[in-house]
């Protein structure tokens, strides 16, 4: 039953995607202008603007250009660069490296501070630390992530402290992990936006089982509270908050590109707004595939974990 319900999840899942692909090259028809002379310039001839259209495939139809796309897709082949000549699976493959660690930095802090937060928070229940963690986590919940940003820029990189990077600059021919201090602004600003969501969320579904009645004839049975809370709370609580966590991470993906745009961090997010800027469209495709695969594979891995953490899924199928 397990096994059927993670395939059908699957499936659904690359159909998603496959109209994710429909919807990302339909959009990017639609933009205003020629791509072509967009990268070349005004002043372009006639010979170098049909030169680029036929290196981009602009000369062919819409459906024979989507399906030539789509199938590069799947073979790993993402073009070649309009505005720089190069293939575009080489010039993101650092920019992915670097955005997927910075995301990956900030969960691994956000999903067990929040967890945490969100359990302590619950077994407090009406106490000073609840109304505490309640109210922060409403408040940074309410910011956006640009807002929290340029707050902890002027807290921590101008001229209150003065103590952190308020950019990313690293040398060429350098990996931005290199210069760990240039990423505790950035990671902070996804950590405080992504942890709150977590925990209020944590926290709501631990209520709800604490006051369940299976937890509480465990409590009369005289199960010891550490016992009952790892035993018979936690694992009927994961599930829920796992598609909460994926749905976090999943924002990340998208929400990066502000972080990396304010934080000037050469990720993925940074080369979206530079190929906006030049027209380059293989790249603009490219980086919205890699975002949306990143987004649908992190919820179909919470599916699974909900899947697996529910008893009554495991048991009963979808009913």
């Amino acid at each position: 039953m397990i096994a059927k319900l993670i395939v059908r999840r699957l499936a659904i899942s690359l159909v998603i995607l496959l109209a994710v692909s429909l919807l990302v090259f339909g959009a990017t028809l639609l933009l205003p202008g020629d791509p072509a002379r967009a990268i070349l310039g005004q002043q372009a001839t006639p010979e170098r603007i049909a030169a680029l259209h036929q290196q981009m495939h602009l000369d062919q139809p819409a459906w024979q250009r989507y399906l030539s796309w789509l199938g590069g897709l799947v073979t790993g082949d993402l073009g070649i660069s309009a505005a720089s000549g190069q293939p575009v699976i080489d010039l993101l493959a650092d920019r992915a490296r670097a955005s997927v660690f910075l995301m990956a930095a900030a969960a691994l802090i956000s999903i067990p501070a929040g967890l945490a937060l969100g359990i302590w928070s619950a077994l407090r229940r009406g106490r000073v630390a609840d109304s505490a963690i309640t109210g922060i986590s409403l408040v940074l919940a309410a910011l956006p992530e640009f807002v929290i940003g340029i707050a902890l820029v002027a807290l921590f990189a101008t001229t209150v402290l003065s103590i952190l990077p308020a950019v990313t600059m690293s040398p060429p021919g350098s990996q931005v992990w290199d210069f760990p201090a240039q990423l505790i602004l950035p990671t902070a600003v996804l950590v405080l936006v992504v942890t709150p969501y977590i925990a209020r969320m944590m926290r709501a579904t631990m209520l709800e089982v604490l006051d369940s009645g299976y937890v509480e004839m465990a409590r009369l049975k005289g199960v010891p509270e550490r016992r009952v809370i790892l035993r018979h709370a936690l694992p009927h609580a994961i599930g829920p908050v796992a598609q909460v966590v994926a749905i976090q991470l999943a924002w990340m993906a998208g929400g990066v590109v502000v972080v990396e745009f304010l934080f000037r961090y050469p990720g993925l997010g940074q080369a979206l707004i530079e190929a906006v800027d030049y027209r380059d469209v293989q790249v603009v495709q490219a980086v919205t595939m890699i975002v949306a695969v990143i987004y649908i594979v992190v919820n179909l891995l919470a599916d699974v974990v909900g899947i697996l953490a529910n008893p009554k899924l495991r048991t009963g199928g979808d009913r």
